[in-house]
């Protein structure tokens, strides 16, 4: 399955709002993990077996909660068995249909 997940605190002691520190902290986590995982500006996406891939979602939120009262989590899955290496065969995918032109 591909897991992409945004996890943030939703209060944060900093001055102007910035919520890094935490979502660094998560992150961290997620690349330590060993499995297969891309980070953009809004998501970080995971690739596994389902038990693996929430397991590690959850000890991001056990991490978040030793930092903040209150946490926000937003998930999107696509699960697709029999299915690996998801995480860029979708996007190959996609490029080689715009540069043959099939877009």
């Amino acid at each position: 399955m591909l897991l992409a997940f945004s996890i943030a605190p939703q209060t944060t002691d900093q001055p102007d709002g910035s919520v890094s520190k935490a979502v660094s902290r998560a992150v961290k986590i997620v690349r330590e993990s060993g499995l297969r995982e891309e980070t953009t500006s809004m998501f970080t996406t995971i690739e596994g077996e389902w038990d693996e891939v929430m397991a590690v979602v959850k000890k991001c939120v056990d991490a978040l909660s030793e930092m903040t009262p209150r946490i926000s989590l937003v998930m999107k899955a696509d699960i697709r068995p029999g299915h690996t290496n998801m995480l860029q065969a979708k996007v190959e995918r996609v490029n080689t249909m715009i540069e043959g032109g099939q877009a």
